[in-house]
């Protein structure tokens, strides 16, 4: 329930860099333009200093509300008790200082509230249930979202219904799981494996020209993209799927390495990026 009867709901988006927060008006899943705050975010820091920067971020997106104690929906990576606020999040390359810490109880604290004030949703989750409320797609019996960024994320969403994460991070492939192969930290250790020092794909992506292998790991990404699309989908028996994150920005790179299988699914990237999750997030307290 919102506070005070407000229509607003506070939400907020947090990535393995970065958080993002705004208000959103509940009456018509609009976001308030001014209200949107995004802060980097150092995700190996230690735990006082991350809770700081969200809550610092989250303070400042809120400040022009006159509503008071506004309800927080958070978007947040997995693994995670949603339920009870915990991050179980451990040995991914972000956030390690927080594993086991009780965020809905730290935060409420640092931004006097309530802990009751505060939900939880798998951010795959809510990225794919704000494309649903906001873009248009309700229209469908069931939708498969993808995220792909420092995580993989994947969710389900189908008619009546919220959307749930489908946990598919850790799956077994190759000698590994599907997340080791498809998030930013691949890119980099594929590019070191070649000699180029590299941050993400964002940086691979300007050394086209210069280094030859770049083309094989985009093919090779893309091969790994599309197995899994095709294992996801033929997991959940429909071809409907909306990407996001920030890698899936480069879709049309890897589409055209792949395009004979890819065209097989009804693909959708993203219109909304991380207007989504936000949405998706502010959406818990309906």
């Amino acid at each position: 329930m919102q506070q005070d009867n407000s229509p607003y709901v506070m939400a907020a988006d947090v990535g393995g860099t970065h958080i993002t927060a705004a208000v959103i008006h509940t009456q018509d899943w609009s976001i308030l333009p001014h209200s949107i705050v995004r802060h980097r975010v150092n995700s190996a820091a230690s735990a006082k200093s991350i809770l700081y920067t969200w809550t610092e971020a989250l303070t400042a997106s809120f400040k022009d509300i006159s509503a008071k104690h506004l309800p927080v929906g958070i978007a947040m990576p997995g693994p995670f008790d949603y339920d009870n606020g915990i991050s179980l999040i451990h040995n991914q390359d972000k956030y390690d200082a927080l594993y086991q810490v009780n965020i809905k109880q730290e935060l409420a604290s640092m931004l006097s509230t309530e802990p009751a004030n505060i939900r939880f949703i798998n951010d795959a989750a809510a990225f794919l249930q704000g494309e649903v409320f906001a873009g248009g797609h309700d229209d469908h019996q069931k939708i498969l979202g993808i995220t792909l960024g420092t995580g993989l994320g994947s969710a389900i969403w189908e008619q009546g219904g919220n959307a749930v994460d489908a946990d598919l991070w850790d799956t077994p492939y190759q000698d590994s799981i599907m997340e080791e192969y498809l998030v930013t930290r691949w890119f980099v250790r594929r590019a070191a494996q070649n000699n180029m020092k590299v941050t993400g794909l964002r940086e691979l992506l300007q050394l086209r020209g210069q280094h030859p292998f770049v083309a094989d790991i985009l093919a090779e990404y893309s091969h790994h993209l599309t197995n899994f699309i095709q294992f996801f989908g033929e997991r959940e028996g429909t071809n409907r799927f909306i990407i996001g994150g920030n890698i899936s920005k480069a879709w049309d790179i890897f589409h055209s390495f792949n395009s004979k299988a890819l065209d097989r699914f009804d693909i959708h990237i993203s219109q909304l990026g991380e207007h989504a999750a936000l949405i998706g997030a502010a959406s818990v307290f309906v």
